[in-house]
């Protein structure tokens, strides 16, 4: 890479952290309606940035929920294009006490900036806009591949407005791969690259028993308990080893290659160490027969979230609650059909429901898992842009978690998707205390603009090959 590049992202380092500040200022959580106009304040600072960066057609477009962020630029001819993506949103910091300072308040400390939404994924998202205006600045305003944007509102709650919008918009979209930095390294300093994804089936249950919150001297002893009925129901999902009781869920799971699982082998995983520093309880849990990495990366599982009924103030009220409800996911594994997993766990719990208790299941959101070849040119790309940049050859690995929208990208649009996050397995996502560090900040700046120019060389390549 042109050490002028190196030596922009340098010289502007105070700028773009205050930019990225500014950004995390703003509490864009999309599951709260009275964040609504946050979501959209947010959406108006990522185009402003675009613009900014030189990027063109930038465009906040509306939609039933959150709304949406486009941009392109689209003048390198014979090149390949590349379609950048991240979302603005965030989760609720609940619970503010265990906060160490307030989670909209970006705070430094030790190298790194503790704000919600630091990692996950503003810090991340933003990486691509400041290496794409790195790339322009150093470069006479010119880039060495086509570029696309397209930033979303609604990551945190399905993203259903942006998978309708990719299906309805697949010619404006196209492109030859897909650029996310929403994951993390496998251990510090070694440069990570995801290849596979779980998917998600997100529900919530709802239990009734009486008609109404009854006295519990006058009826305990007769009438049903939603609460208690929600809870005996979801006991029976799982047995003492952690193997999901839905019959046919394991139907259509494939283990992993033996080559893979031998490349797992090979990472620096330590399973004392992952208890203590990053899960913090007193043992894990899960099936035995299979390894820490196996059960987070290649297995599915059943969730319980939370249980929401009765009462749970303070002091006492002795009620019999009439409702009660529970939010439930199950992570999916390739192979496995959203549809038919939906279909088997609504039917457990039909069958399973306790005697005077009525059920309803309502899914939130459902999607499937993904996989990469990690033999795509672009991927290839990646991995040495990586290695280079942090000094250390690239490892593949896979993500317990989900990204919905890099299975829409393979199924709408065709294309493969580079999963080149610079998080750290102990960032707290999704937690109290979330944070991002600042040099990997900076390194994820360089290394997307090192990927994006060695990827015009060799994309341009591979394009005219095909002519």
């Amino acid at each position: 890479m042109p050490s002028t590049i190196q030596e922009f992202i340098k010289h502007n380092e105070t700028r773009f952290l205050d930019e990225l500040f500014t950004f995390l200022r703003i509490p864009s959580i999309s599951t709260l309606p009275e964040h609504k106009t946050d979501v959209a304040r947010a959406a108006e600072f990522v185009a402003d940035s675009l613009k900014n960066a030189g990027v063109e057609n930038v465009e906040v477009i509306k939609t039933e929920k959150h709304p949406l962020v486009y941009g392109d630029w689209l003048h390198a001819a014979g090149k390949p294009t590349v379609l950048c993506y991240g979302h603005f949103d965030v989760q609720p910091p609940d619970p503010l006490e265990l906060w160490e300072s307030p989670p909209f308040e970006p705070s430094v400390r030790n190298g790194n900036i503790y704000a919600r939404g630091a990692c996950d994924d503003k810090g991340q998202m933003y990486m691509h806009v400041k290496a794409v205006e790195a790339l322009m600045r150093a470069n006479g305003g010119k880039l060495p591949v086509n570029v696309k944007f397209l930033f979303e509102g609604e990551e945190e709650v399905g993203g259903e407005s942006i998978s309708t919008y990719v299906s309805k918009h697949k010619q404006k979209l196209k492109a030859d791969v897909a650029l996310v930095s929403d994951t993390e390294l496998f251990a510090d300093g070694i440069p990570t690259l995801c290849i596979g994804l779980r998917g998600l089936v997100y529900t919530e249950i709802e239990a009734t028993g009486p008609a109404r919150d009854l006295h519990s001297g006058m009826y305990g002893g007769s009438a049903p308990n939603a609460v208690f009925g929600l809870i005996e129901l979801l006991s029976k999902a799982k047995d003492a080893d952690g193997r999901i009781q839905i019959p046919g869920i394991y139907d259509d799971v494939v283990p992993p290659a033996q080559a893979e699982v031998e490349s797992w082998k090979k990472l620096p995983f330590d399973e004392s160490e992952f208890l203590k520093h990053e899960v913090g309880s007193t043992a894990l849990t899960g099936e035995p027969d299979q390894s820490v990495l196996a059960r987070i990366w290649a297995r599915p599982t059943f969730e319980v979230h939370g249980i929401a009924g009765g009462f749970t103030g303070t002091g006492a009220k002795t009620v019999i609650p009439a409702k009660a409800t529970a939010k439930v996911s199950m992570r999916l594994v390739p192979k496995q059909d959203p549809r038919r997993v939906v279909d088997a766990f609504k039917k457990w719990v039909e069958e399973n429901t306790p005697k005077g208790i009525r059920t309803e299941v309502r899914v939130l959101s459902a999607g499937p898992a993904i996989s990469v070849n990690p033999n795509h040119p672009a991927i290839d790309t990646a991995a040495r842009a990586f290695a280079e940049r942090l000094g250390k050859p690239t490892v593949f690995i896979r993500s317990g978690g989900s990204i919905p929208i890099v299975g829409e990208f393979a199924a709408e649009l065709g294309i493969p998707t580079v999963l080149m996050g610079f998080g750290l397995p102990d960032d707290g996502l999704h937690s109290p205390n979330e944070k991002y560090r600042i040099s990997n900040f900076f390194a994820g700046i360089g290394t997307i603009a090192r990927f994006l120019q060695e990827y015009g060389q060799n994309g341009a390549r591979m394009l005219e090959s095909k002519q």
